[in-house]
């Protein structure tokens, strides 16, 4: 795009030095379980491994008379899956057999689930037919299913789970593959009739169950069987988490019993938290439920618990802020939130589905009046960002919607801006 070559003739205003108004800093990974000890030869693998293939720095560490234990592959394995370095943890298990290391179930399990994330389904099903009849477990079998519910493959998928039944290998984990693959599916039905099936062969759902049951009566809009599910995990005495109180709360948003869903987020408030995942996205769920039912305490209580848990909060919770305080028509205080994101700004970095809410918090706060002295919004920065971001990501879907809400301002040409994304996306 030639978008940007031109931005200094299609802003009608100077443009003034400020921050950058995305970032990342602050976004950080949730915390996993405690770590193994890492060793020397853990620390030399991790780094090097984006510049030499692991084979040949494990071969070159055992060459020096050096060994490389077990939980040496079980720490590194662990370490490039978490941060999606597939490729690097396939090689693992590629030097592994060729090793004199003892090659488990659960390591041709983990192999099995690489090779589908790295060279496809057809991949994972060549390495499981190659398997010996004793290497054929639960494991390994849960890893082939495992691949096929992840890929939407149903027909194989059903076809092992069969199997699996046979050899008398099922397990609350085979039965959720199976349950998420027919809701992933829309089957809602299926996955209902599925959970009967559990319990009747004596496996007990778990939480993950049970959320996947909630989510399928309410597509099926069976409020009813809802609160009998609710009732079945009270008697079983399982505990509700921070996911199943939210979702709770969004299916009695979306069924218009707002003293319901303002119960269940009175719970969810009530919950011990921790600083995770889990933590961060309960607040965002209570932020949206809040103001769209506008609740303005509320709204202002789950911003302070989620910067409780996360000091430095990241794009995407203070753009779910932002829209909150502008459904709720605080304009004030959306006009201070929008100065410390700014000033807390270090980077330009932003995924795809944070520019969809930034443009959606424009549209939003483009629609308030507010006095004519307020010429802040947006400032001439953030019109350069996504900008620049349309360029940079060649998004003209994107920019067209951009242009068509700053056509609420007098800030921008945007018959001429218009005109260059066209010419841009055509090439020209």
């Amino acid at each position: 795009m030639t978008i940007v070559r031109t931005i200094g003739r299609l802003l009608l205003q100077e443009s003034s030095a400020s921050p950058s108004w995305l970032c990342t800093r602050g976004e950080k990974a949730a915390p996993g379980p405690q770590q193994r000890r890492k060793t020397v030869i853990f620390h030399k693998v991790a780094k090097a491994s984006s510049k030499s293939s692991v084979p040949e720095i494990l071969d070159k560490w055992v060459s020096q008379g050096k060994e490389v234990k077990r939980y040496d592959i079980v720490n590194l394995s662990n370490y490039f899956r978490k941060h999606r370095k597939f490729q690097a943890a396939l090689q693992l298990y590629d030097w592994m057999q060729s090793s004199k290391l003892e090659v488990t179930n659960a390591d041709h399990a983990i192999r099995i689930d690489l090779l589908c994330k790295t060279g496809g389904v057809a991949s994972a099903e060549k390495y499981f037919n190659s398997l010996q009849v004793s290497d054929k477990t639960s494991k390994t079998y849960g890893a082939l299913l495992g691949c096929y519910c992840k890929e939407r493959v149903l027909d194989k998928a059903l076809e092992v789970f069969e199997e699996m039944k046979v050899s008398n290998y099922m397990s609350t984990l085979n039965y959720n593959n199976l349950v998420s693959l027919y809701y992933s599916m829309e089957q809602p039905a299926k996955v209902v009739s599925l959970v009967q099936e559990m319990e009747e062969n004596n496996i007990a759902p778990d939480i993950y169950t049970y959320n996947l049951l909630i989510n399928s009566y309410a597509a099926m809009k069976n409020l009813d069987a809802i609160d009998g599910v609710l009732e079945k995990m009270q008697s079983n005495n399982m505990d509700c988490n921070l996911f199943t109180y939210g979702n709770m709360a969004t299916i009695y948003f979306n069924s218009e019993l707002h003293e319901k869903a303002n119960a269940f987020l009175g719970m969810m408030e009530n919950m011990k938290m921790q600083p995770d995942d889990d933590v961060f996205e309960a607040c965002r769920t209570r932020i949206k439920l809040y103001s769209e039912m506008n609740n303005r305490s509320g709204v202002n209580r789950a911003w302070e618990a989620l910067k409780s848990a996360f000091p430095t909060p990241n794009n995407t919770s203070y753009l779910f802020m932002l829209l909150a305080l502008s459904k709720l028509g605080d304009q004030e205080n959306l006009e201070k939130l929008f100065k410390e994101w700014e000033e807390g700004c270090s980077t330009l970095c932003v995924k795809t589905s944070q520019i969809d809410l930034a443009l959606k918090y424009l549209e939003t706060g483009l629609s308030k009046p507010r006095p004519g002295k307020r010429k802040w919004f947006p400032t001439d920065e953030t019109i350069k960002f996504f900008l620049n971001y349309f360029q940079e990501n060649n998004d003209a879907d994107r920019a067209e919607k951009f242009i068509q809400i700053m056509k609420k301002t007098n800030r921008v040409d945007t018959n001429s801006l218009l005109s260059n994304v066209k010419a841009s996306d055509s090439g020209i």
